[in-house]
């Protein structure tokens, strides 16, 4: 098919500073553009994203009565919005603009080979004009929005999430699975680097959590089903206090769910010698230590009211004597099995050890490190406070780890060139953090990934840090990765802040990029589905009207596929294994990737 007449294309070509032109001869680009079919207008700008360099997209539009603009520059990924915004200003519809990337593909690749990256960028801009000359304007779906949301874990980050949301007027339910609210601030002893008590924190969030009207607070719930888009999700919600599903609606989901402490069992005698313990076992000890010194309970410890407080704590009692601790970092971390790092457990070691410097001043505590994470300034210097205070930091090897024999923990100290047997009276392991159980299934019902160890996976790293690639879904906190409190609490309002860009609007835009079915090819045979990551698509039957595969004499009632426009993302994976060619992407029809193909060729 030729481009419909009267095709009308401004190209304009970005210097991005030195970015693009320090490596490209933007002004043969600008020659070439000339050249090419349907090219009215070519002109180029030291930085094309600038206001002024917009306010020129705008003039030429006007000027030139361009209806097809082509921007070669840098990535689509962060300016395509923006100048699809500047083209909609201008009278044009946003779906008539192409982008040509000459600066990730061209000139930061090819950065030593100048003219032959000159050359990959013509042809990159002749195959953009191509397919510009044939695009189409599209349309985007209007959707209403449920200005409600729902907060999945009732940690220290679901808790501020739920909280800023509230206070900026929004219905708010906050699901935790767990009797209690708080997550594993319930547990700990004091925070680093401050000392401040954790439940002095939990007490002001949860009181203003339960006296808050915008604020609806389920406890001993479970997420089961989710069900609905972006504006208008349905989480059906079972809860055990009430024995009944729960229907909820929002217009946006927020995953907070956090993450919870490793327990290593059969590793270094834990589980079997009551003196092994773990950091957050620890915490518990100098809990008790601090207000009322004995016997710690085994097993759970419950409050008054009889519901579940801590976690399994300390299987013995409280040592006699804090004469010798010995601490053992990255264990069951930055192995084979989780090879990333734990991230908190450095500093939690720290302080930990710290306290018990200050409670016991006789005692010797030994930390026994790979590798010591201390993040930023402030932290830097609560090490060093730590050190001067006289803890002993002993450095091993992956290769040569520390060894329980009997009584003692046997290391190699580098620095002394020599192995140390040291005897302990409690032997306390740093392990890491890994994620909440039932991530996994939650991520299955969000249709949204979790990364090889189970955490949730943010759309993208740098520029949707918060986000899920699934629209309306945002996390934060340990759900993602072991975060610090601060970084927890500062992820939280960050998320608030994405879902409140929702639901502050009364009607929010579908994207255009969409795939769609052509009901007369469309054979029924499901392979777009199976491809399908975000659930877009679902089969009807559709009665009336013959199809291309329909055989003499059979009924013209048969299913066919039917597409979902919230739901779809635009990817055209259904198109690629679509054996008809009835599932195309509109912005990438066969049509405009043919018209590209035929520009490769005619260099």
């Amino acid at each position: 098919e030729q481009p419909p007449t009267g095709v009308r294309i401004g190209v304009f070509v970005c210097h991005c500073g030195h970015n693009i032109a320090g490596f490209l001869d933007v002004p043969d680009l600008v020659e070439s553009a000339r050249e090419l079919p349907h090219v009215i207008h070519v002109q180029d700008s030291l930085f094309s994203c600038s206001d002024a360099g917009l306010a020129a997209i705008r003039a030429a539009i006007a000027e030139h009565g361009l209806n097809r603009v082509v921007v070669a520059s840098c990535t689509p990924r962060t300016h395509e919005p923006l100048f699809q915004a500047t083209c909609e200003a201008a009278g044009l519809n946003r779906y008539l603009f192409e982008f040509v990337n000459i600066r990730d593909q061209c000139s930061w690749v090819h950065m030593n080979e100048g003219s032959e990256a000159t050359r990959k960028a013509k042809d990159l801009i002749r195959r953009g004009v191509a397919k510009a000359a044939v695009l189409e304007p599209l349309q985007e779906a209007e959707l209403s929005v449920q200005p409600a949301a729902a907060v999945i874990g009732g940690g220290i980050a679901g808790m501020t999430v739920a909280l800023s949301l509230a206070r900026r007027g929004f219905a708010v339910t906050l699901i935790e699975r767990e009797p209690d609210l708080g997550g594993v601030l319930r547990y700990l002893d004091s925070l680093y680097p401050t000392g401040d008590d954790p439940r002095e924190l939990l007490e002001r969030h949860i009181a203003e959590l339960v006296d808050h009207p915008h604020v609806e607070v389920l406890t001993s719930a479970q997420v089961r089903e989710v069900r609905g888009y972006i504006g208008n999700y349905e989480l059906l919600v079972h809860s055990e206090r009430l024995g009944m599903d729960l229907p909820i609606q929002a217009g946006a989901i927020i995953v907070a769910t956090g993450a919870e402490e490793f327990k290593p069992l059969s590793m270094y005698g834990y589980g079997q010698d009551p003196r092994v313990i773990t950091q957050q076992q620890l915490e518990h000890l100098l809990r008790a230590d601090s207000s009322s010194p004995g016997t710690v309970p085994a097993g759970r410890a419950g409050r008054q009211d009889g519901a579940r407080d801590e976690p399994d704590l300390v299987p013995g009692a409280m040592p006699q004597e804090w004469n010798t601790v010995v601490m053992i970092q990255c264990v069951g971390a930055r192995g084979e099995v989780r090879s990333y790092c734990g991230r908190t457990c450095c500093l939690t070691s720290i302080k930990n050890a710290m306290l018990i410097k200050e409670r016991h001043p006789g005692a010797e505590v030994y930390v026994l490190y790979r590798d010591i994470e201390v993040h930023g300034t402030h932290f830097e210097d609560y090490y060093a406070q730590a050190r001067d205070m006289g803890m002993i930091f002993t450095r091993y090897t992956p290769q040569d780890p520390p060894q329980v024999q009997g009584a003692r923990v046997v290391v190699y100290d580098e620095l002394l060139g020599a192995r140390l047997g040291i005897p302990y009276d409690l032997l306390v392991l740093s392990t890491p953090m890994v994620p909440s159980p039932g991530a996994r299934e939650l991520a299955q019902m969000l249709k949204v990934p979790v990364d090889e160890h189970g955490f949730f996976l943010e759309a993208h790293v740098k520029l949707r840090p918060l986000d899920f690639a699934t629209d309306g879904i945002y996390l934060c906190g340990s759900a993602h990765w072991p975060a610090h409190l601060d970084e927890a609490i500062s992820q939280a309002y960050g998320a608030a802040a994405r879902a409140a860009t929702i639901l502050s609007k009364e009607e929010i835009h579908a994207s255009g990029v969409v795939a769609h079915v052509d009901e007369y090819l469309c054979r029924g045979c499901e392979r777009c589905a199976d491809v399908c990551e975000f659930g877009a698509i679902a089969f009807v039957e559709l009665g009336g009207g013959a199809g291309l595969y329909c055989q003499p004499g059979q009924s013209t009632s048969r299913r066919v596929a039917q597409v979902n426009p919230v739901l779809c993302k635009g990817c055209g994976a259904c198109a690629v294994v679509c054996p008809t060619c009835a599932m195309q992407a509109y912005h990438f029809t066969n049509q405009q990737l043919t018209a590209m193909v035929q520009a490769a060729m005619e260099a």
